[in-house]
């Protein structure tokens, strides 16, 4: 009878059966775990595949078109193996992702504000530009830059001349001059990151010494001031270390031997443009939707209060409204930048070589190992957002409201 009650007494007590149910429900995703693994082995098995990573230490033999992933990787064909080949996607894949991000933000933001302009022609212009490019898919207009716009530029023995003698664009690709680092060049390179710290620590300083008494310092210009004047005094003294390589055109002689000369300059491949240009025009109407929304929630009073005070409108927007607006649009353009980090993926459909392209594409079609391939690529962009979003909520914190 005792036992009975006790039993009972667990039964109707409410921490032991949430206990209880979490347990079982743990208890249930690892059986169910170990039934996928040993299910998915024993299918390998009977296929005559083994689970293992021993195929990263192969050496790729295919060729990867040049881009900065194969310039750091130092990328041969017959030399390099699977795992240079997996970092040579990754770098790739950051490469469109920053560059992307950079741009649509600046040009989201610019397009947001114009279209609450008073101005018709600017309201006019960013209402067309956002309701025509977020209607269109993405990857018809990736298709609209790469097939209908690089694709019709002048072949390779000819060029669009952009500056005379500094840069150029054809059909292979946009040609720009290329940094050479000199002996010397890493001692410049440290001090400009220290002046970059030190202009960070004045503004910070800046802002503190203002709240206590009121009064402001030039922290930009001071700040600026103390980068690029530290930099060049280092860069002169160590004897100017940082040269230019121009590309280097040649219209006379031999067809063949027309056209870019290789080895000079900087190349940047058609297909990493047309990515860039797609990702970033089609992503920056969304956040240009957001920045309009985030700066009307904020309450039309403060815009009066500020006039009242005789501030300018440019400055009661910088000063004012925008820093209020972020509590809004913040939140929303985290998801924005995770969505362009993973539509990078389809550059896959103009052999830019990213990381679904050359890894989940031709490495994967040699190797035959696709669970370990796509579980890594998985992980990557799973890094990537993970590392987006916690950058993202990291300045959410340092920009709301505090309340005193």
């Amino acid at each position: 009878m005792s036992s009975t009650r006790t039993s009972m007494a667990l039964i109707n007590d409410a921490r032991v059966r949430a206990l209880v149910f979490q347990a079982s429900l743990i208890l249930a995703l690892i059986v169910g775990a170990w039934w996928l693994v040993d299910n998915t082995v024993s299918n390998l098995s009977e296929q005559g595949k083994t689970l293992g990573f021993n195929f990263l230490v192969q050496t790729a033999g295919f060729q990867i078109s040049s881009t900065l992933g194969t310039w750091v990787m130092s990328y041969n064909v017959g030399e390099s193996t699977y795992l240079d080949v997996y970092f040579i996607g990754i770098i790739n894949t950051f490469v469109v992702a920053a560059l992307g991000i950079l741009a649509a933000t600046v040009l989201g933001f610019g397009i947001g504000i114009m279209r609450l302009s008073n101005n018709l022609v600017l309201k006019g212009f960013a209402t067309i530009y956002i309701e025509m490019l977020r209607n269109l898919p993405l990857l018809l207009q990736l298709f609209f830059w790469y097939f209908a716009v690089l694709r019709s530029l002048p072949g390779r023995r000819e060029q669009i001349e952009l500056i005379p003698g500094f840069a150029g664009i054809n059909i292979t690709g946009l040609y720009l001059p290329a940094p050479l680092a000199g002996d010397g060049f890493i001692y410049v390179f440290s001090v400009f990151i220290m002046a970059v710290v030190g202009a960070v620590m004045i503004s910070k300083w800046a802002t503190k010494r203002q709240y206590e008494t009121g009064q402001t310092f030039p922290a930009f210009w001071a700040g600026l001031g103390l980068i690029v004047g530290a930099t060049m005094v280092v860069f002169l003294a160590m004897g100017s270390p940082l040269d230019w390589g121009l590309p280097e055109f040649k219209d006379t002689g031999p067809a063949l031997r027309r056209g870019f000369q290789s080895g000079t300059g900087m190349v940047i491949v058609p297909e990493l443009i047309a990515v860039w240009l797609a990702l970033s025009l089609y992503t920056a109407a969304f956040i240009a939707e957001i920045v309009r929304a985030g700066i009307l929630a904020v309450a039309k009073g403060q815009t009066e209060a500020s006039y009242s005070l005789g501030l300018r409108p440019g400055i009661t927007l910088r000063l004012i409204i925008i820093p209020q607006a972020l509590r809004v649009i913040i939140p929303p353009l985290t998801s924005q930048f995770l969505n362009l980090t993973k539509n990078s993926s389809l550059a896959v459909a103009i052999a830019y070589p990213e990381l679904v392209s050359i890894f989940a594409g031709t490495a994967l079609n040699q190797v035959g190992k696709e669970i370990e391939m796509i579980g890594m690529m998985m992980a990557v962009y799973l890094t990537f957002s993970l590392l987006t979003a916690a950058f993202m909520n990291w300045f959410n914190a340092r920009v709301k409201l505090v309340e005193r």
